[in-house]
């Protein structure tokens, strides 16, 4: 995904050196097109999220669940229209391209509302980031003691004891793991990355929708209700429908990279106009896909859906394909983790760079041998580096070792983010873009949506908390 620093307003596009053709910017001409753009979607959206859509759709039950997922769609869609008329400004009637670029989300805060609130943003998406790396660490350890544990079930029968041990070990192992990635320089920009990233999370978001209508099919009838899973009180049936709202929200909007994305689409024809096309098909298609899983899910296990479809033992057989599913994100979570915490220590260089120029241990590298590589091959090791990024890990690490509590950890990271980055923003940046004034109908429509948004996203976040305080007390 291409991603540039900075915005620029040049007003022609050209040849640069080497005849590489240029875009108006001065950058190399960008190719992507309505398809490209569709897959970019595609891939930042289907994540792990997709596992927690049938334990969701199970507290809001047969007609709340579906319901949900449409609302949550509609509101995405509105807020990538919105976002994507924020990547050229100002505006223009004309369609004209002869106006700065905006190559990131922040850079389009920056330039529409203002440092202040780029301030506000930068601090909701690096927390969003944060807590998205805590998040992948919870779901690998599940994922890995789930393959131990299909393999127990399938050589000593169902009802063995194999569920005995915690994930503390596998979540001490992933840290290992992305303590050494995270050194790799570069890692996130590696161009396979992406590619196995989107390959594995449809991988195991179709064996999870498979497997769920197999289930179906085995049991000859459809499970549930339609006042999904009964609670002994109705303020924990308050809280559990919160927390499933607040998965929801994890699950779909994309609003932090869509403008990065819209930064490898070639015009004409407008970028807007091909983003706006490439957002209705990728929400049309995410939402059939997650109502399916989601749906398919819930009709298979009814009220005992589990938590992750695929690591809560509702599967026994085929025990390989499980495995395999779970290895699948294991994968994707691997380099996942590093395409979100690299973007913060990217950040994090810079700003000690730029805080102590003069400072060795920030500034200084060193030249270290590694055992088995060739003579001229060295590690290029600055300290800074390697003490603020193992200190990340070891604290993604520590925080998921206390909080590991898939859905609900999901729906506080969901909720927390949803409303600043999916909703406010955009609305408050389409309206100064589009010179929209105060009390007209458009401005009356689009303050009473983000008050919505706003409610929606404070219920799902408190009833998220509620979740994880009383996991950890109870």
């Amino acid at each position: 995904m291409a991603q540039h620093h900075g915005s620029h307003s040049l007003e022609v596009g050209g040849v640069g050196a080497g005849g590489v053709e240029l875009d108006d910017d001065g950058h190399a001409a960008r190719t992507g097109n309505l398809w490209t753009c569709f897959a970019h979607i595609i891939t930042a959206v289907i994540g792990c999220g997709v596992l927690a859509l049938s334990w969701s759709v199970a507290q809001l039950g047969w007609v709340g669940g579906p319901v949900a997922m449409l609302c949550f769609a509609f509101v995405t869609y509105l807020s990538a229209f919105l976002l994507s008329h924020c990547y050229r400004s100002p505006a223009s009637d004309d369609g004209s391209l002869k106006r700065q670029r905006n190559y990131t989300y922040m850079d389009a805060v920056r330039t529409h509302l203002g440092e202040k609130r780029t301030w506000l943003c930068g601090l909701f998406q690096y927390l969003n980031m944060y807590g998205t790396a805590i998040a992948y660490t919870i779901t690998t350890a599940t994922c890995l003691r789930a393959i131990v544990r299909a393999n127990c079930y399938h050589s000593q029968g169902h009802s063995a004891p194999c569920g005995a041990g915690g994930d503390h070990l596998y979540m001490l192992l992933f840290g290992a793991a992305q303590a050494v990635l995270s050194l790799i320089p570069n890692f996130h920009s590696m161009a396979w990355l992406s590619a196995v990233a989107a390959v594995m999370s449809f991988t195991y978001a179709t064996i999870g929708l498979g497997l769920g209508l197999a289930k179906t099919i085995e049991n000859g009838a459809i499970k549930g209700s339609v006042a999904g899973v009964p609670m002994s009180t109705a303020p924990q049936k308050v809280w559990r429908v919160a927390q499933a709202i607040g998965d929801i929200a994890f699950a779909y909007p994309y609003t932090i990279v869509l403008l990065e994305i819209q930064d490898t689409l070639k015009s004409p024809p407008p970028e807007s106009e091909t983003m706006q096309k490439g957002n209705v098909l990728a929400v049309l298609a995410t939402t059939f896909f997650y109502l399916a899983v989601g749906c398919f899910g819930y009709a298979a296990f009814g009220n005992a859906a589990p938590g992750n479809l695929l690591t809560g033992f509702g599967f026994y057989e085929p025990y390989w394909l499980i495995d395999f599913a779970n290895a699948c994100i294991v994968l994707h979570l691997l380099g996942g983790y590093q395409m979100f915490s690299q973007q913060i220590f990217t950040f994090a260089d810079r700003s000690l760079a730029a805080r102590f120029p003069n400072s060795a241990f920030v500034n200084k590298s060193y030249a270290v041998k590694v055992p088995g590589a060739p003579a001229s091959w060295s590690y290029s090791l600055n300290l800074q580096r390697l003490c603020f990024r193992t200190a990340y890990v070891a604290s993604t690490t520590g925080l998921a070792l206390l909080f590991p509590y898939f859905n609900e950890v999901l729906g506080v990271l969901g909720a927390v983010v949803f409303w600043p980055l999916a909703i406010y923003l955009p609305v408050e940046m389409y309206c100064v873009q589009r010179g929209v004034l105060p009390w007209t109908r458009t401005w009356v429509a689009l303050q009473a949506f983000s008050v919505v948004c706003f409610v929606v996203g404070t219920f799902a976040f408190v009833g998220s908390v509620e979740g994880v305080i009383r996991k950890r007390l109870g």
